[in-house]
């Protein structure tokens, strides 16, 4: 069974569109499918995205610049001492 949608486009958008349409000779309808099959086929290939943005903590990781080498010269001190 078919469903029709209407939908407003950005100008660049119906742009892109007609551009396609002149490229490859297919009508809209299909290269809308198209590009929404490939959407969805893609979806689920990249799932950490749901976690972007979420995350707190300093932008720059690099901002605890040492850290590592202190807590591993204390461990092999620690080390040493057993």
């Amino acid at each position: 069974m078919s469903h029709t949608i209407s939908i407003r486009l950005t100008p660049e958008l119906a742009e892109w569109l007609q551009e396609k349409r002149r490229e490859t000779g297919l009508p809209i309808s299909r290269i809308i499918r198209q590009q929404l099959e490939r959407a969805k086929s893609e979806s689920g290939k990249q799932p950490f995205l749901r976690h972007a943005g979420k995350i707190s903590g300093p932008q720059d990781l690099s901002s605890r610049k040492g850290f590592a080498r202190r807590s591993c010269g204390k461990r092999r001190k620690n080390l040493a001492l057993s």
